[in-house]
């Protein structure tokens, strides 16, 4: 039987069928249809359409909303993402961070746990915004991301894009030259690969021909943004927007 060709094909499938809960024997989790739970994603991700909007082939809107919520909930996808990047080539390790516009819609959101964190909106003369922090490997694909207010300074995450892995160089524009940033960077064993600030007092030495490489996340970006439901955010709760930045991760690590 054909397929959509949005829907995951057999070989994606096979990279991810393991990684995904329930639907097999001695399993605990939901024994539903795991490949079209994920084609319904995949298409909320890519036309970033409403959930009601979904065709009925994918399954019935209501169910696939709340299994979703309980995927998040359970941080199934950033344990799919974190297996897929695994295989990641590291001796480059690249940070740079994305400014996503929030629609209307995702602000108003009730009171919970978190309070404004949970929200992660922030407000800046073009209206409400969030940014997303990537980490990719030299290759541009991602290993690490993390959502936060539009207004947050890059090097906020900086630490936490880096802590745990061990790349053999670490790439970021000048931006991210932070005192605090280049000790975790050198501390991993990797080669500081960042431009100084105009004010420092003694500029740093950084390889040039290395840093042309950065170009590499910023074309993540572009692959990213081209998930409708990522370019714009529509979601009130941070986590919720999250888990379609990575599940959009995570189809450019199949492809």
């Amino acid at each position: 039987m054909s397929r959509d060709h949005d829907a995951l094909t057999d070989e994606q499938w096979d990279r991810l069928k393991m990684l995904v809960p329930g639907g097999r024997r001695g399993t605990r989790g939901r024994r539903a249809d795991n490949r079209r739970f994920l084609d319904a994603l995949l298409w909320m991700a890519r036309s970033g359409g409403r959930w009601k909007d979904l065709p009925e082939r994918l399954g019935k809107p209501d169910t696939v909303k709340r299994r979703y919520y309980d995927w998040i909930s359970r941080g199934v996808l950033d344990e799919m993402l974190d297996a897929l990047a695994e295989e990641a080539d590291l001796d480059w390790l690249m940070l740079d961070a994305t400014i996503v516009r929030a629609h209307s819609q995702a602000s108003g959101a009730r009171k919970v746990k978190g309070g404004r964190n949970a929200q992660g909106l922030g407000r800046s003369r073009g209206g409400l915004t969030t940014k997303i922090h990537a980490a990719t490997d030299g290759l541009g694909l991602p290993v690490r991301l993390i959502g936060g207010p539009g207004q947050e300074h890059d090097v906020t995450r900086g630490c936490a894009l880096i802590d745990g892995f061990e790349p053999g160089s670490v790439i970021a524009d000048k931006g991210y030259d932070a005192d605090r940033l280049v000790e975790v960077a050198s501390a991993s064993g990797a080669t500081v690969v960042i431009p100084p600030r105009r004010n420092r007092k003694v500029a740093r030495e950084f390889d040039r021909d290395v840093y042309k490489e950065r170009n590499q996340i910023e074309r993540f970006f572009n692959k990213l943004k081209q998930f409708r439901r990522v370019a714009t955010r529509y979601d009130k709760l941070l986590a919720n927007y999250m888990g379609f930045v990575k599940l959009a991760a995570i189809a450019i690590w199949l492809r």
